[in-house]
């Protein structure tokens, strides 16, 4: 919806419930830029004259409506509740995220337990076990795991984290490689989330 055609919406709303052709005003024009400005969608903002129409219809008085100022008032509850619908919409969306985030968590910590014990099973039933190989197989378990731990820690758990550990690389940062600093950095980032998500590593040099 471009400026124009909201403008020309609301001003052929107000004319035609009114049932007299009344050129808007400036200051119903003013009225509309504020409205525009408070991001108040057209629907809503159409609502609104529609309501405050049908309430003064109700009561039919002798004196006709002038100027949209008249639905000024239904127009912003309507867009205060609007508001508030959407925030509670936005909650529940959140919510639902998150469940799915955690479900998908256990998910991939059960494929993970699964995955694992059929390498050890490999590993173990192998005439000749091979170290590298089975190091290979617990670094794709690790990277799955640090992934998801990832998509499932909540953003401000995810930022409390990173500020704690750039105040603890703070006084060897000049003195690292940026490369290193940052493969430092998300090295750390991911031991603090595996320490909070009781995550053991399962990396063979950790044995």
């Amino acid at each position: 919806m471009n400026h124009f055609n909201y403008f020309t919406e609301i001003e052929d709303a107000f004319v035609r419930r009114r049932a007299k052709h009344l050129l808007l005003s400036p200051m119903d024009w003013a009225l509309i830029e504020s409205w525009k400005e408070m991001s108040v969608p057209l629907h809503v903002a159409l609502r609104g004259i529609e309501k405050a129409f049908d309430s003064w219809e109700s009561k039919p008085r002798k004196r006709t409506i002038k100027s949209l100022l008249y639905c000024q008032e239904e127009v912003e509850a309507q867009f205060a509740e609007w508001r508030e619908a959407r925030v509670g919409a936005a909650d529940e969306a959140a919510e639902r995220e998150e469940s799915g985030a955690q479900k998908n968590f256990t998910d991939t910590l059960e494929r993970a337990a699964a995955l694992l014990a059929e390498v050890e099973e490999d590993f173990a039933a192998s005439a000749s076990p091979d170290a590298q190989k089975l190091e290979q197989s617990l670094s794709g378990l690790e990277r799955m795991i640090s992934d998801a731990i990832h998509a499932v820690a909540g953003s401000e758990q995810i930022a409390t984290i990173e500020g704690e550990v750039k105040e603890q690389l703070r006084p060897y940062r000049k003195h690292m490689e940026p490369a290193v600093y940052q493969q430092t950095f998300a090295n750390l980032l991911l031991k603090r989330l595996r320490e909070q998500f009781g995550i053991p590593r399962l990396s063979l040099f950790y044995l």
